[in-house]
């Protein structure tokens, strides 16, 4: 049996055939903990090579050396789907001569497989893999469950190098990226930290606003009588929607509600739904805490599915175009129902579309879920910093104070206000946040695009300008 194992990172880039100008690529499922995309692009650096694309499907503060890359003009170009904090204050400072491009999950995968976003070396981190390729998250020192994210771009790059720190014997008795995909294997020390692969991850909010907000927003699934069996749902890894979540569960469990899926990024309260019997199978895009991935590894109901098949648009088929249900966050909401996940209030980058537009614009019921007042600032605006999520794929937003419905759904608006749900116009909303926080002030935004925000259909959808003075 032929082994594909090389002895060095820098051998799989010569074997690959890097060099300057080439678009690499990386997925994010070890998060705050990945070692992989520093290491591939210090070697790129030791090897001279320069103006490389990184297409990355998300990138957190672990990663801040590309910072230093792209001052070197190692790198010159990004396309991403999330961007943390300390990398966007970077970028909205026009560290780039060229705009960073972001994309939702879904049309991330849906360009690789089209070819729009060619990538030439794929770099595929992977908790376990054998010497021929074939490679899962459930098992390693640094299990992370589902690989997604990282399908696409093994099946569609030119070349493609996994990378692991446990090397178990062929063939693997189960695997997400197949041999036939993977041109080399590489095996390192260590591909990433446990500890912030789980970042991110959060509790059910205490706070009694949230608690107020999600039991609200279970009254509005309720009532919008989808919830019945045969019922899929979507929910977000933050305090507020897990709270959600949880009084669902009492509602589907009180009146014998089985629904068929649960999608997305999968928490441990998704999966002791699913135990409970909520749910019939659990569709994984990406596993959030260690709950989820011992569940995805020994419970055969819990499906790891790829980033295309999850919200891919224009496909023969994606799990969100057949999503009852998704409760998702946002930074800002205007009153045209516009969302902003992408910056804070001021244009600064702290974010991005990632599973956000997607199953927005898949579901039949998109809600989001937002306290009225933020750091002192209003929720509720006239024109978002940035759209993320245009207004016409979300149909209502749950406050403490209130649930506004889109005038585009009018029919649901009476189906709450049946029900006995403070119902009230998204302008109210706004107003009672600037009676608490004033009007705030403008940024303005005039400056030049540091970022294109495109939309489902490939178009631009807005545009980050820079913010002189960040970082």
């Amino acid at each position: 049996m032929k082994s594909k194992l090389l002895h060095s990172l820098r051998e799989a880039l010569e074997a690959a055939g890097l060099q300057d100008g080439m678009t690499v690529s990386f997925h994010h499922h070890l998060r705050n903990g990945d070692y992989i995309l520093n290491l591939v692009l210090e070697e790129a650096a030791r090897m001279g090579i320069r103006n490389l694309t990184v297409n990355a499907s998300s990138l957190f503060d672990i990663h801040m050396p590309l910072v230093g890359h792209i001052r070197n003009g190692v790198v010159t170009r990004l396309l991403t789907d999330y961007v943390s904090g300390g990398i966007g204050r970077h970028i909205s400072s026009g560290i780039l001569s060229e705009p960073v491009e972001f994309r939702s999950h879904g049309t991330r995968a849906a360009d690789i497989a089209a070819g729009r976003t060619p990538i030439d070396v794929a770099f595929v981190a992977v908790p376990a893999a054998d010497c021929r390729g074939n490679a899962t998250g459930k098992l390693g020192a640094a299990a992370c469950g589902s690989l997604g994210y990282a399908i696409p771009d093994a099946m569609y790059a030119k070349k493609v190098v996994v990378l692991t720190d446990t090397l178990l014997p062929y063939p693997l008795p189960d695997w997400a990226i197949s041999e036939n995909w993977v041109d080399y294997v590489v095996q390192v020390d260590a591909i990433g930290d446990p500890k912030g692969i789980l970042s991110g991850t959060t509790r059910i909010t205490r706070d009694p606003v949230g608690l107020v907000m999600a039991d609200t927003a279970a009254q509005v699934i309720a009532a919008s009588g989808l919830l019945q069996d045969g019922f899929s749902f979507q929910t977000g890894a933050g305090g507020a929607s897990l709270a959600a979540a949880a009084s669902l569960k009492e509602i589907m469990l009180r009146d014998n509600i089985q629904g068929s899926f649960a999608l997305g990024g999968i928490t441990g309260y998704l999966v002791e739904m699913l135990r409970a019997g909520c749910f019939r199978q659990l569709m994984d895009v990406q596993c959030f805490d260690l709950d989820a991935v011992a569940s995805i590894r020994d419970d055969p109901r819990h499906r790891e599915i790829s980033a295309g098949h999850y919200a891919a648009p224009g496909t023969r088929g994606a799990v969100v175009d057949s999503l009852d249900v998704v409760i998702l966050g946002a930074t800002e909401i205007d009153t045209d129902f516009n969302v902003n996940v992408h910056t804070d209030s001021n244009g600064c980058l702290m974010g991005g579309s990632g599973g956000h537009t997607d199953p927005a614009a898949g579901a039949r019921l998109p809600m989001l879920i937002a306290p009225l007042v933020r750091a002192r600032l209003p929720v509720v605006t006239d024109r978002v910093a940035c759209i993320s999520t245009p207004g016409a794929d979300v149909d209502v937003l749950v406050t403490q104070r209130g649930v506004a419905v889109n005038p585009l759904r009018p029919e649901l608006a009476a189906q709450l206000r049946q029900a006995g749900l403070p119902v009230v116009e998204i302008q109210d909303l706004k107003r009672r946040a600037e009676a608490i926080t004033g009007v705030p002030r403008k940024t303005p935004r005039d400056g030049r695009t540091v970022a294109r925000v495109l939309g489902r259909d490939g178009a631009v959808q807005d545009l980050i300008r820079e913010l002189p003075g960040e970082p």
